[in-house]
């Protein structure tokens, strides 16, 4: 068995994700994603100015948090893998 993750794996998965953003009060946006398994993760970012709100900037930010979601689980999921393997 392997004992990395890969970029592309993570690629992999967060292409075949489903993802739904939301602008909720005119300065917060959320970011849902749905990876291939089903399991959803949900991110926010918000400014405390409306007038500073930028929605193509807060989905960035909440997509680089998903990824890094993405990368621990997955990293979570090996070590499980790993283990089990060893015993």
């Amino acid at each position: 068995m392997n004992n990395t993750v890969t970029k592309e794996q993570i690629g992999s998965i967060l292409n075949e994700s489903q993802f739904d953003v939301k602008t909720i009060f005119g300065k917060c946006t959320v970011v849902t994603a749905k990876l291939p398994n089903g399991f959803v993760i949900v991110e926010s970012s918000a400014c405390v100015d409306p007038v500073n709100y930028n929605a193509e900037m807060g989905e960035e930010i909440c997509r680089k948090r998903i990824e890094n979601k993405v990368w621990e689980l997955e990293g979570y999921k090996l070590q499980s893998a790993l283990a089990d393997e060893a015993s």
